[in-house]
């Protein structure tokens, strides 16, 4: 399993709704600030995504696909300065997944939808995607990943035996896909764009492989074939984080699935997670999780 399908494998969907918007000019709608990110492909025709921290409009043809972050208000709009309504307007009284709105001018077509991680399983990979994360698909990914995005409007629309794992499924596969395009174009930050590098990437496959080896700057400057201090410095400017830190990182992130996932003793996790001490890893983790592992697992038990 490489390290993107470990993170996929424990990130877990908390809830995912999926509409198709068919809007004709003259339309707008406004997408307020939500915890859930936002995922849509233009299947036809052109509009304009606007807000979410863009210094201008961001213009949106067919075959284009966006993902907002959590937390971001955005409006989408066939022309700029047009009144967008709330989307709860505009949704209000729709129950079959296609939302009609706007004139009787020039239409656009947008499959769409907006899902929710769990935030300890998600926080890793989607703090790295940018505000708007847009990604031009040429024609045969387009169409995958509208049949994908119809596939779980249809679920949504009429639940039937399983449609909850067809739509967490489905999932993985536009995020996948669409982080895959994203780290091939060279764009990733962080260690999703260290990805690509030649010199990084077998160093972060290796960490997140084995955490319980006993990692130090020089094993992994070795592994890299760089020097200590070539590879310290490379590392940061790449990743954004020193080899160290971002190693305990993810150390603590395996920690927090085992606790939650597992009934490993305290003892065992920290060993899995490469502490040959408890109390060690005991403020480890309270320092970067905010409470000590037993009142993690507890708290994680009874949600």
């Amino acid at each position: 399993m490489d390290l993107l399908e470990d993170i996929f494998a424990a990130m877990r969907v908390e809830s995912a709704l999926y509409a198709r918007l068919e809007a004709s000019a003259p339309w707008g709608i406004d997408f307020a600030h939500q915890v859930s990110a936002r995922f849509g492909i233009v299947s036809h025709g052109r509009c304009l995504l606007d807000g979410a921290g863009l210094d201008q409009p961001l213009p949106l043809a067919a075959g284009d696909l966006f993902i907002v972050s959590g937390g971001q208000r955005f409006r989408l709009m066939d022309e700029a300065g047009r009144e967008t309504p709330p989307c709860e307007t505009v949704f209000a009284g729709r129950c079959d997944g296609v939302i009609r709105f706007g004139g009787d001018g020039e239409e656009t077509g947008i499959v769409s939808g907006r899902f929710v991680f769990d935030a300890a399983a998600g926080a890793p990979l989607m703090d790295l995607l940018p505000p708007v994360l847009h990604l031009r698909l040429d024609e045969e990914r387009a169409r995958l990943l509208r049949a994908a995005l119809e596939m779980i409007a249809r679920e949504n629309a009429a639940p039937a035996l399983g449609s909850r794992l067809v739509v967490q499924k489905l999932v993985d596969v536009l995020l996948i896909e669409a982080l895959r395009i994203h780290c091939l174009s060279g764009q990733g930050q962080g260690w999703l764009g260290a990805l690509a590098d030649r010199r990084l990437s077998p160093v972060l496959r290796a960490l997140h492989d084995d955490l319980a080896a006993p990692w130090t700057l020089d094993s992994m400057a070795a592994r890299a074939g760089m020097s200590r201090s070539a590879f310290a410095r490379h590392f940061r400017e790449r990743v954004g984080d020193t080899p160290l830190n971002h190693l305990t990182g993810w150390r603590m992130q395996r920690a927090r699935a085992l606790l939650s996932g597992s009934r490993l003793s305290l003892a065992e996790v920290a060993a899995r997670v490469g502490y040959d001490s408890d109390a060690a890893f005991q403020r480890a983790f309270k320092r970067l999780a905010g409470l000590p592992p037993g009142e993690y697992r507890r708290a994680a038990g009874a949600s």
